[in-house]
Order: C-alpha cells, then structure tokens, then sequence
C-alpha cells in the first residue's frame, strides 16, 4: 500500500476520483502533487509563492492518458519512435504507473520521493526488456529531479529522454528565455531545418519546437509581468528543448484551454536526437535539473 510511505505533516498518497495514485506533499517550504503513473511532478509551489509549473485545467487525469502540464518523464524515445516501430509519442514512461521505492523528509525540510519504473509487459511490446529507470524528486524551495538509467542487459541501451517541464508565465509575449544564444537547433515546425540561434534572448512569437543541441548549461526564464525569473539548471543532459504550441496547435489538443498557450512556455532539459544516450550493458547514466526561482524588486 502507497500509505506506509506517508510522512505525517509533510507527505500522504491518496486515491483520486478516476483511479490515479498521487502524493500530496505541503511543508513549511513548499506545496506539491507527484502522480505515480508518469512518476510526474503535476504541481510545485514554494510557500507564498505564485505556482512555478503550468497545469492545464483540461487535464484528464485518467489511467493511460497523459497529464498535460507539470513535469512529464519522457522515456524511452522524444516525439515519435524514430526507427520505424510502433510506440505512443514520447514513450511509455509518462503514461505508465511507477513503483514506490522511499520517501523521506530532509533536514532543510524538503520531501524526497524515490520512484522506480522497471519492465513490464507493455515496454517488452516495444523491445525494451532490460532497463532500470530511477527518479528521485525532491520538493522544497527547490525543485530537484534525478533521473538514473541502468541498462540490465547483454546489448547496448539507445535511448532519449526528458523533463518536459511546462512552466506558468504571466503572458508568453512579455517573456524570454537565456541561455541558449548561439546554439544550433532542429526546428520541428519547419521540417526539422537545422537552424543557429542568434545571440539574444529567445522570444516566442509563433509556434514554436526546438531542439538545441550540445547545449550543456542553465536556461533562464525572464518573466516580466510577475517580475520573476524561473532558473533551470541540469547536469548530464546536452539537450535543451523550447516548445510553445501557440494559438491553433492549442486549439487542436482536447486537454488543453483555448488560451493556455499564452500562460505557458516549456523549457525540458533532455537528451535527444543527436545527444541521444548510447548505454553500454551494466552502465547507468544519470541525469540530474534542479528548479529555482528569484523574485526581482
């Protein structure tokens, strides 16, 4: 049972009406939801703060269907399978219910959530058979995730992933984003054309998907309107995706409102395409983000 892992005045699982199992964490530091299908991170508020990720209120909540917002775990493919086999887009990670492995309560009052996805009969329908995949999340003033791939078996491990962190912002048109001046990126709206970006901050202005490459360092989201600025910072990850569905896209997805583009933006610290992983048999690789934010004036 999920509730020999609560952690009295800090963390308890609960049953939610259509089936789903999810921690509800509130502490002096910050307030937060992780579901276990997904290993997802659906909410993260530090105490007195506005909330740093975005949730659509279409959101289904249902065993099976993706979570629109938050923080999804994309594993073990980004976007559509790419070498021609049959798969959900972004692999079957997100839509998949995680196994319980610790919780614990730290001593700068964070809450620790330990969660484990490992084979089963879906990821051998799709030839994945021999991985061990953990996340460690942990909810503070802070958010912090580590993401540990072991590859279990005798043949190499191909694989990407990500954190496909949605962000809440005031209004998409009065904010950027920096830290990815001058790197090279695979712009998913114009028939993935490998493009350079230009020296200044980025600014989303239309629909927007794009795969920065070889990017290693932090991001940072500059959001005027509520005058704060939400800081990414990764280890293990060489990719740095930015998407934005804009005004139709949004209008195309059932689980997302009509104006959610505008309050949104996505900033995933991932490993994809090119920086895919390539694991050889006994090895783990590890990935790590750690989530902040500054109030400025």
């Amino acid at each position: 049972m999920a509730n020999q892992f609560d952690i009295r005045d800090a963390l308890r699982f609960e049953r939610t009406p259509k089936g789903l199992t999810r921690a509800v964490i509130s502490t002096r530091e910050a307030e937060a939801e992780v579901f276990l299908q997904g290993a997802h991170v659906a909410q993260w508020t530090p105490r007195g703060k506005r909330p740093v990720l975005y949730l659509s209120p279409k959101s289904l909540f249902e065993p099976g269907k993706a979570i629109r917002g938050g923080v999804p775990i994309i594993f073990p493919w980004f976007g559509p399978r790419s070498d021609g086999k049959p798969g959900p887009p972004h692999g079957f990670a997100r839509t998949t219910e995680w196994m319980i492995e610790g919780t614990k309560l730290c001593d700068d009052a964070s809450v620790e959530i330990t969660l484990v996805l490992t084979p089963n009969e879906v990821t051998r329908s799709f030839g994945f058979d021999d991985f061990h995949v953990r996340a460690r999340i942990r909810v503070g003033r802070e958010l912090g995730f580590g993401l540990e791939v072991r590859n279990g078996g005798l043949q190499p491990l191909i694989f990407e992933e990500a954190l496909h962190s949605y962000f809440a912002i005031a209004d998409i048109h009065q904010t950027s984003v920096t830290g990815l001046e001058g790197t090279t990126y695979i712009d998913k709206t114009e028939g993935f054309k490998r493009k350079t970006l230009s020296g200044e901050a980025l600014r989303i202005e239309k629909e927007t998907d794009q795969v920065h490459l070889d990017v290693k360092g932090a991001c940072v989201i500059h959001d005027s309107v509520w005058n704060r600025r939400i800081i990414i910072e990764k280890t293990g990850s060489d990719t740095t995706v930015v998407w934005n569905p804009w005004v139709e896209k949004s209008r195309e997805m059932s689980d997302m409102s009509a104006n959610g583009w505008a309050e949104m933006i996505c900033v995933e610290t991932a490993n994809a395409a090119d920086d895919a992983i390539h694991l050889s048999p006994g090895a783990t690789h590890k990935l790590t983000a750690s989530i902040h934010v500054e109030e400025l004036g």
